[in-house]
């Protein structure tokens, strides 16, 4: 095992690769063993199944998109902080389809509070401020926001735009000037 030079860092990192070759969905213990040339049981001293695999992937994911957000989102406010977050998100589920796809894991609470899953949830929460809503109007559009982003990536991603000649990046700006809108004008 130490001449394979397996570390639990090591094998997240490998699989989170690996997921972005193969698809999420084809990520398995047995594909990530074959791909450092050793048996199965030899990563089971690092992970205890495939789930905690999964799991350690999306939270890889969470927090690398986290850090490439906060990146974006910094000196900007109101929509310029919109966009730039929207923009990030999208750029990585293009970037990385396997980890995006992690993402959407149902993590426990306990993960979730000891990973820096939440970051997203807060950074969303400081783009709102610039737009001064209320909770419970906020957290409606924490939810409103990821939605749309998923919806879109997601769909673009499964090739849901490619039948249509109008520009996706176009329908995504007029997306984000959309959310902008709202947001500005949010319903009382």
């Amino acid at each position: 095992m130490a001449r394979a030079g397996l570390t639990p860092e090591r094998l997240v990192r490998a699989a989170a690769d690996l997921a972005d070759e193969v698809g999420f969905d084809n990520l398995t213990v047995s594909a990530l063993a074959r791909r450092f040339g050793v048996k199965d049981a030899s990563l089971y001293s690092h992970l205890r199944n495939a789930q905690d695999l999964r799991e350690r992937v999306a939270v890889l994911a969470l927090a690398e998109l986290a850090d490439r957000a906060a990146s974006a989102l910094a000196g900007r406010a109101g929509k310029d902080a919109l966009v730039a977050f929207a923009n990030a998100y999208r750029d990585y589920a293009k970037e990385h389809p396997g980890r995006y796809a992690a993402m959407q894991v149902d993590l426990t609470p306990e993960i979730a509070a000891t990973s820096r899953a939440g970051r997203h949830s807060e950074m969303t929460r400081a783009i709102l401020r610039g737009y001064r809503l209320p909770e419970p109007d906020e957290t409606d559009a924490v939810r409103l926001l990821h939605s749309t982003f998923h919806g879109f990536t997601a769909l673009e991603a499964a090739g849901g735009f490619r039948h249509h000649p109008r520009d996706t990046d176009a329908s995504w700006a007029k997306t984000l000037d959309a959310l902008h809108t709202l947001l500005d004008n949010w319903p009382s």
